[in-house]
């Protein structure tokens, strides 16, 4: 075999078609990817077990010989399942089990001997291993030698993928570490030491093929550092790189817009948002663009703070651009600014402030006219604030001096759309993110990001406590009473909501809208973002519609199901139902929603299109139907939409045979409002790859290792920080450390860096 290097391909490594399939499962392409696939777990096995002392539910690994094999067809399926007796020296045996014979047949025969390693269980009154994975010994010194070895040593566990099998990893990642020339040292030898850590060979020896009395976790939190480091490295050179830039300084201008505005606000504003208002005003008044992210509780204020912000910008001769995900938070921001400005929103017409201004909206379905009285408006600079959708990025929107860009739930646009906006001004705008704490993208990018970052924490006034409960939708009695609740309210003059994960069709009237009806999952924009990625296959691929416990997924139910069963509900009899969703024109999705906020409609069926931005203070209660298929940010957020007024709100979460880890989530949700806690508790829950959405560029996930929601991680990724921030600002070329840049090259490429920095 020719010498490897951690640049070499795996193709270098293993046959073509295994590479294809570490590269497609795992994200594996390197030698150097392959080295920090560390085991999911670790068998310890001393002395080599005894048969006859083993336990249901203890993972072994056995050294023994094939006493018989015999093969029997499936009773229920095509097939030959192979059942093997293997067994000690001592006469004592054990059954191996597998559900397809194929493969294994041929080289478990009588008198083979190797290791078998898996979990034991029962079948009858036998202990039994199902589907081990195995290797058997060539001959009688090798089977020494191998025994030898695995009595000091202890066994990792990889994950599989298709055909290999965890002992098929293990011998390629020992064959790795076995010919790779030298191993890459990225962490200077300075702050290794200082942080107490092993070398990253020693470290790797830790991870792959710890002796008995080892310490794994030692050559982890090597690795884990590692990762961190590289990260911070990035970073900290793009904010090195990005102090050259320049923007048009904001000065804020006394008497004009923004007090004008303060001075008919109908309430206080609270300390936080006027604490965060000083901040943003001192950034647009710096020559150095602004980045900064506004984090903060559902219904804590963010938008008055940041329309704040856009008025300071008009005060200094600018624009502000407002970017919304959906044209129904599009038009609720549009509506919501205007009628918080009044007369200073029709700045040049009759009846209008000598401080105002225009607000213009700009969406894909506008007609013809609206579209190009939009355009004008923000191209000739009439229009201080233009609020939008994706279409504020097409090539052809231009402003006369954009100065200040606020990008409204960050997580959902990619670093191109948001770049794209910022090449719309002059000079670089400053940029304000505004996102609602619990996403955990959101809170990964606080430990990481390079952006600065300011939290809401506290609520406005009048806002009026959540009380949120789980409805077991298996109980008929419970889903009764769900609804004879949303009439009540109804009855009382309030409004509600009733949340569903799918559209489905027009005419699907037949299928049962309680647990999970209604057909074929459609296509719909909000289909897809709702968060079913939950898995307890550590092996497998997320899941997009499982329950997140292995077991079968119920169908999804649809707006319109839902909406013919409320009709024919008793207890809503009289009661005015409507849907909404993002299938829907936008004169139909705007006209709804005018009518839902005018109190025209009691109860509006909906997708999540309703999540964020939509401000009812009469409604007072939702209930989020088939709510284990969503995630505990996006539970959060929706329950969000209730409770806005002087009227308490409720929540009601229904479920139909969740799983255990559903059902926590849930229970999770329904114990607090406090989404900075909610937030810590989705990281622990989600992969890491879904937290940091760095799966762009082909090379797997950015971040193996390190688990944000961990305070232990969590201190490694911030001395990670001062230490990388400290050797860039010395060394910003990383000529004096060839390794790191190495390292840096391999692990990121722009794409993913520049994710990072600007979540």
């Amino acid at each position: 075999m020719p010498v490897l290097t951690e640049d070499s391909p795996l193709t270098k490594l293993v046959k073509k078609n295994e590479a294809e399939q570490l590269a497609r499962t795992k994200g594996l392409l390197s030698v150097a990817d392959l080295f920090e696939f560390v085991p999911r777990r670790y068998v310890r096995p001393g002395q080599l077990t005894d048969l006859s002392s083993l336990h249901v539910g203890e993972d072994v690994l056995v050294v023994a010989e094939v006493k018989k094999a015999t093969t029997r067809p499936m009773r229920n399926r095509r097939g030959k399942m192979l059942t093997v007796v293997i067994g000690d020296d001592l006469g004592n045996e054990l059954d191996v089990t597998f559900f397809s014979a194929y493969g294994h047949e041929g080289k478990l025969k009588p008198g083979a001997r190797g290791f078998f390693v898996g979990q034991i269980g029962a079948y009858g009154r036998r202990l039994q291993l199902t589907h081990p994975e195995y290797e058997l010994f060539d001959d009688e010194e090798a089977g020494e030698a191998a025994v030898e070895w695995y009595r000091t040593h202890r066994v990792p566990v990889y994950s599989t993928t298709g055909k290999l099998n965890s002992l098929r990893l293990r011998k390629l990642v020992h064959t790795a570490l076995d010919t790779v020339d030298r191993i890459r040292e990225p962490v200077p030898e300075d702050v290794r030491v200082a942080r107490g850590l092993v070398d990253r060979a020693v470290a790797l020896e830790l991870v792959h093929r710890p002796a008995v009395d080892d310490q794994p976790s030692r050559g982890l939190d090597r690795l884990k550092f590692d990762e961190a480091f590289v990260l911070q490295t990035i970073l900290a050179q793009r904010r090195k790189a990005a102090e050259s830039e320049l923007a048009t300084p904001r000065h804020p201008r006394p008497g004009g817009l923004l007090a004008a505005f303060d001075a008919r606000l109908p309430f206080e504003l609270t300390e936080g948002q006027r604490e965060i208002g000083e901040v943003l005003a001192a950034e647009l008044a710096s020559e150095r663009p602004m980045h900064r992210l506004l984090q903060g509780e559902v219904g804590s204020g963010k938008t008055v703070v940041a329309l704040r912000a856009m008025l300071a910008a008009i005060d200094a001769g600018g624009q502000a651009a407002l970017l919304a995900p959906t044209e129904v938070l599009a038009a609720q921001h549009h509506r919501s600014i205007t009628t918080m400005l009044g007369d200073l929103a029709q700045g040049g017409m009759l009846g209008g402030s000598e401080f105002g201004t225009n607000v213009a909206l700009l969406t894909g379905s506008q007609n013809t006219a609206a579209r190009r009285r939009s355009l004008l408006d923000a191209a000739s600079g009439s229009a201080g604030i233009v609020v939008g959708t994706h279409a504020l990025i097409q090539k052809h929107v231009q402003f006369a001096d954009l100065a200040l860009v606020v990008v409204d739930e960050q997580h959902r646009f990619g670093v191109e759309q948001r770049d794209a906006l910022r090449e719309k001004g002059i000079r670089p705008p400053h940029v304000l993110v505004m996102t609602a704490t619990p996403i955990p993208r959101t809170v990964a990018m606080t430990v990481f990001g390079d952006m600065e970052t300011s939290t809401l924490r506290e609520l406005p006034r009048g806002r009026s406590p959540i009380a949120t409960h789980v409805v077991d939708a298996d109980r008929p009695g419970w889903v009764d009473r769900t609804w004879q609740r949303v009439a009540e309210e109804v009855a009382k003059g309030h409004q509600a909501y009733v949340v569903c994960p799918r559209i489905g069709d027009v005419d699907d009237e037949s299928g049962r809208a309680v647990g999970g009806a209604s057909g074929t999952r459609d296509s719909s924009d909000e289909d897809a973002g709702w968060d079913a990625h939950w898995d307890d296959d550590e092996d497998g691929a997320d899941g997009a519609g499982g329950d997140g416990d292995g077991g079968p997924a119920n169908e999804l139910t649809g707006v319109y199901a839902m909406l013919s069963t409320l009709r024919a509900t008793p207890a809503l009899e009289g009661v005015r139902i409507d849907v909404l969703h993002g299938r829907l024109d936008a004169d139909a999705k705007d006209a709804t929603m005018r009518a839902f906020s005018a109190g025209e409609i009691d109860v509006l069926v909906a997708t999540t299109v309703i999540e964020v931005g939509v401000d009812v203070p009469n409604a007072s209660v939702m209930v989020v139907v088939d709510a284990d298929r969503f995630g505990i940010s996006q539970l959060h957020q929706l329950r969000g939409r209730v409770g806005r007024g002087a009227v308490p709100g409720l929540c009601l979460l229904m479920t139909q045979g969740a799983g255990e880890r559903a059902a926590e989530r849930l229970d999770q949700v329904a114990s607090t409002t406090d989404g900075f806690e909610l937030a810590r508790a989705d990281l622990l829950l989600r992969r890491e790859g879904d937290v940091l959405g760095a799966r762009q560029s082909g090379r797997g996930n950015s971040v193996r290792h390190l688990r944000l929601g961990r305070v232990e991680d969590e201190q490694i990724i911030a001395d990670a920080r001062e230490d990388a921030f400290a050797l860039v600002d010395r060394d910003p070329g990383l000529r004096e450390h060839p390794a790191l840049a190495a390292a840096v090259a391999m692990r990121l490429d722009e794409e993913q860096a520049a994710w990072l920095e600007r979540g």
